[in-house]
């Protein structure tokens, strides 16, 4: 069925649901979900690729407390924000359907890329209560999704494919901008990228790269060539914790690390920590440490008076503003900033999605996209796992 107002937009769709906490059957794939209507200042948008983050599996289990022992997703706000039902998925490319009141018709047929924040306030330079599309609002695992049209960027660019627009999506591109504006990061300081093979860490490459600093990239070994080729300057062995510092002070010629972009956490943190002041006679600036992420582990036993007789400045990171996500889609206009696409899944198939997405192995660099099956021979079929 269509609707009067909207005849070539379905009045259902297909779309994931994620009906609770916990594994992946909390995952279910139906095909008569109400497709939204965009609303005032609102576009809609046909989803043809939304990228995968290791967020929508952390607020599927529930592992964003900010109490020990506490099962819950984040609600910086104050109120919980995650209900269910919810279509998780936060990078979201597609093109406009439909606009709503107080949008041009022109922006019908526009190729985009979502700003996946859901802003408290209409700030442009801080975001203090952050969440998402995908988490407090539903997300792009689906066939449509109604956003704010100032949200929605155009992305023009015909050598870009879609999926490659939504593997650098602003979940992992604009947490890595802000890591790096966050701790102030310089042209010619040297940076520490740990994960680097995953969506930040790559991000982060490049973005050192744009900026002018030079990026250590922290991961295995078989994953250096591409790395190098993304353009660190060096990558490190994160294995044989006892040798990790003499490792970096080999690679940047003895020079301490100016800023580390953590995201890793758990033991790894006091060698980062190590690796920044081992000589604060060389150093010109304050030892800087910018953690989005746990991988390793989300309680690490740090000295305070590590922290503090060394003047370490430590900087939690999130989502970032508004400007940086401008910035980013200018970098990403111009031809700055490159996708690192590792596959594409079709949506029916998120389950296999999540658990490659888990279980990946050492040959894992970069996004997974997920696209709807409606879209996939076009969208999907090309960057397939089997075709990857």
């Amino acid at each position: 069925m269509v609707s009067e107002r909207y005849p070539d937009i379905p009045e259902t769709m297909a779309a994931m649901l994620l009906t609770g906490h916990g594994g992946i059957d909390k995952l279910e794939y139906h095909q008569d979900v109400p497709t939204p209507r965009p609303g005032a200042g609102e576009v809609l948008v046909q989803v043809t690729a939304t990228a995968k983050n290791n967020t929508d599996r952390k607020a599927r289990e529930g592992l964003y407390p900010t109490k020990k022992g506490e099962v819950a997703s984040f609600a910086m706000g104050g109120e919980p924000t995650l209900t269910f039902p919810r279509i998780q998925g936060a990078d979201v490319a597609g093109r406009v359907v439909a606009v709503g009141e107080g949008v041009p018709d022109t922006r019908i047929g526009e190729r985009g890329l979502l700003d996946f924040n859901l802003y408290p306030d209409a700030r442009r330079d801080l975001n203090l209560t952050p969440d998402y599309y995908g988490h407090g609002a539903d997300g792009g695992f689906a066939e449509y999704i109604a956003v704010p049209s100032d949200q929605f960027h155009h992305v023009p660019n015909p050598d870009l494919h879609d999926a490659e627009l939504a593997a650098m999506g602003m979940c992992s591109y604009q947490t890595a901008y802000h890591m790096m504006t966050s701790a102030n990061v310089a042209a010619g300081e040297r940076v520490l990228v740990s994960g680097a093979s995953g969506g930040v860490g790559t991000a982060l490459i490049q973005l050192c790269r744009i900026v002018g600093a030079i990026p250590y990239a922290v991961s295995q070994p078989d994953k250096a060539d591409a790395l190098l080729a993304l353009g660190a300057e060096a990558v490190i062995d994160r294995g044989d914790l006892p040798t990790f510092v003499e490792r970096v002070r080999t690679a940047t010629d003895d020079a301490p690390i100016d800023a580390v972009m953590d995201l890793v956490g758990g033991e790894m943190t006091d060698r980062f920590i190590d690796a920044m002041i081992f000589d604060m006679k060389r150093r010109t600036t304050y030892p800087r440490l910018s953690i989005a992420g746990a991988s390793g582990g989300n309680i690490t036993e740090i000295l305070w008076t590590r922290i503090y007789l060394y003047q370490v400045q430590i900087f939690g990171v999130s989502h970032g503003t508004r400007e940086e996500a401008e910035q980013l889609v200018e970098w990403i206009r111009g031809g700055q900033l490159k996708p690192v696409l590792h596959a594409a899944f079709k949506l029916s198939d998120l389950h296999r999605a999540e658990t490659y997405f888990v279980n990946r192995g050492s040959n894992f660099l970069g996004k997974i996209v997920v696209v709807p099956d409606a879209q996939w021979s076009e969208h999907g079929a090309p960057f397939a796992l089997e075709t990857a």
